[in-house]
């Protein structure tokens, strides 16, 4: 299995399901991402992009993260490890730099900052004891970096496998949520300076596994209520019962801050992206259930599927759906080990005010037997919510135009993400294939601004040596990206 952060798949008290692909990082926030993600200032989207197992100066596993600024071609980024000038930390083996990262405009001056960690650092005599570096936007981009320390180091370890930017008290700077092996969240509230103190801190403590591999294993922040103030929504092993899969809570922010004590269980899933897919002015919530309906987890189908919980003024509602491959017009069929529902992201791609919904199956085969190729499918908001019928859209490596050929193992869709990169009109789509030659690849596709909204024909692809990270041995280009 990769030695990733984003995902986690269910573990029992006996054992894992398979093998422990642990998780973290944040879910896009309920605005359209094409709304923020901007480094530079220039109006268009910028993508972050891991590399966390990278070879740095010999070092494996050392970890880069790659920026793409907004046009995505190679001669417009930036690539970090922590060897870079200015930013915190050395480089050495098996630290994962960049494998969990978060964007937020940290110090409110208008441009959005990056938040990456690198959980398995060992922090003096503290082994895989994490830390946590904000890169710094500016008119000319990324630059600097400052250390977010971990206030209780010998408690848990891996400070930064998850992290989530998002304005929980309403006071309009981001706060930055960090979680570690602990089932505590610490958020460091009311915008964060360049010398790394905070307006304030405090502590939630989700109702979660703590210890060894577990604590919380994905964050998402977003807006469900529509009451000016991001919720969080902690993934995690269950605390109670005998059989801890994973689940979800939901977690209300209010003017003082997360309320854990209103904590909402919710669909259990891996995955969890929020937007307002039926333009009600709610955030609803996507969890991404890709396990196979034999896994024994509850809610789960064979081939994965996506399960929506609606917003209302109260937070989430009894109001959900259920979408697979077998539903309506989706293209293609459930199949065992799809994966549909591994990685999701929410933007209005069409500019009609609904947030529509890019997810993947990085588990999906091709028709000539190609195992683990993966796919995408696009599904539109509207005022029913999303519209498995109308205008759905299926993309693979041997869809006619789209470049490359699909191969075993490229797992396209290892992550997505819908965002106004080139500027005009309404979301872009760029994804991750990370087993693409064995060193991933990311293929960015533009908004035709016409019905289809996306064709292959409009796609290209980012290669890791194209933008300084080495091939030597699985650097997994593309498995993760910031949010």
């Amino acid at each position: 299995m990769h030695k990733r952060i984003r995902r986690a798949l269910a573990a029992s008290t006996a054992a894992a399901l398979t093998g422990g692909l642990l998780t973290a990082a944040a879910s896009p926030a309920a605005a359209d991402p094409a709304a923020k993600n901007d480094f530079n200032g220039d109006g268009r989207s910028d993508v972050a992009v891991s590399a966390g197992d990278a070879y740095v100066a010999g070092h494996k596993g050392a970890g880069q993260i790659v920026v793409l600024y907004g046009g995505l071609t190679p001669d417009r980024h930036k690539t970090v490890s922590q060897n870079t000038s200015g930013v915190p930390g050395t480089a050495e083996a098996s630290d994962g730099f960049g494998w969990g990262s978060a964007i937020g405009d940290f110090n409110h001056d208008g441009y959005s900052d990056l938040a990456v960690s690198a959980p398995y650092e060992d922090v003096g005599s503290d082994v895989d004891g994490g830390t946590v570096a904000i890169m710094w936007g500016s008119s000319s981009g990324l630059s600097g970096g400052t250390t977010i320390s971990d206030p209780a180091p010998s408690s848990h370890d891996k400070w930064g496998r998850a992290l989530a930017a998002g304005d929980f008290d309403g006071d309009g700077k981001d706060d930055l949520a960090i979680g570690s092996t602990s089932s505590t969240v610490y958020v460091y509230k009311a915008g964060i300076s360049k010398s790394g103190t905070a307006g304030g801190r405090y502590t939630v403590k989700a109702p979660v596994q703590s210890g060894g591999s577990a604590g919380p294993l994905n964050l998402t922040a977003g807006d469900v209520n529509n009451d000016g103030r991001h919720d969080l929504i902690v993934n995690g092993y269950e605390a109670t019962g005998t059989s801890h899969w994973n689940t979800n809570y939901f977690i209300p922010g209010s003017a003082t801050g997360l309320r854990v004590s209103s904590a909402v269980k919710l669909q259990g899933g891996i995955t969890s992206a929020i937007g307002d897919v039926n333009g009600d002015t709610y955030g609803d919530i996507v969890i991404g259930v890709s396990w196979d309906g034999t896994s024994g987890v509850p809610g789960a189908v064979k081939g994965g599927r996506v399960h929506v919980i609606y917003g209302s003024a109260t937070g989430p509602s009894s109001t959900t759906a259920s979408i697979s491959q077998d539903s309506g017009a989706v293209p293609d069929s459930s199949e065992a080990g799809d994966g549909f529902g591994y990685e999701l992201s929410l933007g209005d791609v069409n500019s009609d005010g609904y947030q529509d919904l890019a997810v993947s199956a990085v588990g999906e085969d091709t028709p000539n037997g190609m195992k683990d190729a993966g796919a995408v499918t696009i599904l539109y908001g509207s005022a029913g919510g999303l519209d498995t019928t109308n205008n759905v859209q299926f993309f693979h490596q041997d869809t006619p135009g789209f470049p490359g050929a699909a191969e075993g193992g490229d797992q396209l869709g290892s992550d997505v993400q819908l965002a106004n990169t080139d500027g005009y009109g309404g979301a872009d789509m760029v994804i991750g294939a990370m087993g693409e030659n064995g060193n991933g690849t990311i293929v960015s596709m533009e908004n035709s601004l016409a019905s289809p909204t996306f064709s292959a024909y409009r796609a290209s692809v980012i290669d890791p040596s194209e933008v300084g990270v080495s091939t030597t041995g699985n650097p997994y280009f593309g498995a993760n990206f910031g949010n």
